[in-house]
């Protein structure tokens, strides 16, 4: 990473199977990309690996074999920021602070979130997948600067 470059990663969750053309141009030239579950097929997470390096979990629409490769939970260090990525925010597991965990992604509930809570931001980047009642298809992105500040914004993918 440059001193001029800050990283972006984007966050996904619940595609469904459904991989928009919108979703694909919000995370090009993103450096890594979160999908928090519910991909429901391979082939979307070929696509967003075809973009940027690819972390994923397993969702509970998630079934077949490719899907049990997957972990429930996983970590990843990212520009020096440590992610906590779920699908179900209360299948969370461990001790966020002793992992140096800054930031937890998850999914799920369609439904997109920003919050700090004891120093850990928590984000649910919302649906990039079928509409779900009225919930916006959204994404976010995540960027780290050099100094580790983070910012999270979201994005309506569709209107």
């Amino acid at each position: 990473m440059s001193a001029k470059h800050l990283l972006r990663v984007a966050l996904v969750s619940d595609t469904h199977n459904l991989l928009r053309p919108e979703l694909l141009a919000f995370v090009e030239g993103a450096d890594a990309i979160v999908h928090a579950g519910d991909i429901c097929d391979q082939t979307v997470l070929d696509a967003l690996a075809a973009v940027a390096p690819l972390t994923a979990v397993r969702g509970n629409n998630d079934r077949g074999e490719w899907a049990q490769k997957l972990p429930l939970q996983t970590t990843v260090a990212l520009g020096g920021v440590r992610l906590a990525v779920v699908h179900e925010l209360p299948g969370l597991r461990g001790d966020l602070a002793a992992e140096g965990v800054a930031v937890v992604v998850s999914g799920h509930s369609h439904k997109p979130a920003l919050e700090t809570r004891d120093g850990v931001v928590y984000v649910n980047p919302g649906s990039a997948g079928p509409r779900r009642f009225k919930l916006p298809v959204s994404a976010a992105m995540l960027t780290i600067g050099k100094d580790g500040a983070l910012h999270v914004e979201h994005v309506s993918l569709i209107e």
